[in-house]
């Protein structure tokens, strides 16, 4: 190990020994499950480990913690809904129709993609293709909604479609 990768190590050890109890705690605080803080604790010093920045040079490291964490949060928020919203549709389907739980398995995983892949849109962009796919709105409707024109539209429900198919492949 070099001077400089014991110097990271070192510098993440201190971090670590420093602020994980009061980060833990200030995740258990928000989400009320002493077990997800924990977890998205270690996440975030997975993540600060994994970046090439020195600790070092962070000023306000509750902050910095923070700032992680709370992306960490909600990306779980956000995974939890999902996985809600899909077991509520499994149980409108009948028994012999219901996957198994592999196939349960891959299909979330797909869906936690898509929805990351529709995150990266810009908000008109998402918004309409939601609107044409979740409401089934018409083209000219969504573009009376969002002020823009119909082909533009038609641009923004491409654009969603090329992600999601990225995606799928």
């Amino acid at each position: 190990m070099s001077g400089s990768e014991l110097a990271h190590t070192n510098d993440i050890q201190h971090l670590y020994s420093n602020h994980h109890g009061w980060l833990r705690g200030w995740l258990r605080s928000r989400l009320g499950c002493s077990e997800t803080a924990a977890d998205l604790t270690q996440d975030t010093f997975v993540k600060v480990l994994l970046r090439d920045t020195s600790t070092t040079s962070i000023r306000e490291p509750r902050a910095y913690l923070t700032h992680i964490a709370r992306s960490l949060m909600i990306n779980h928020w956000r995974r939890r809904d999902i996985e809600q919203a899909y077991l509520q549709a499994l149980m409108l389907l009948p028994e012999p129709e219901s996957p198994s739980p592999e196939h349960q398995e891959l299909i979330l995983e797909t869906l936690y993609e898509i929805d990351a892949a529709l995150d990266s849109l810009p908000s008109d962009v998402r918004q309409a293709f939601l609107l044409a796919q979740l409401e089934g709105m018409k083209y000219r409707d969504i573009a009376a909604r969002l002020a823009v024109s119909e082909i533009t539209i038609k641009r923004y429900i491409k654009r969603a479609l090329v992600q999601c198919m990225l995606v799928m492949e």
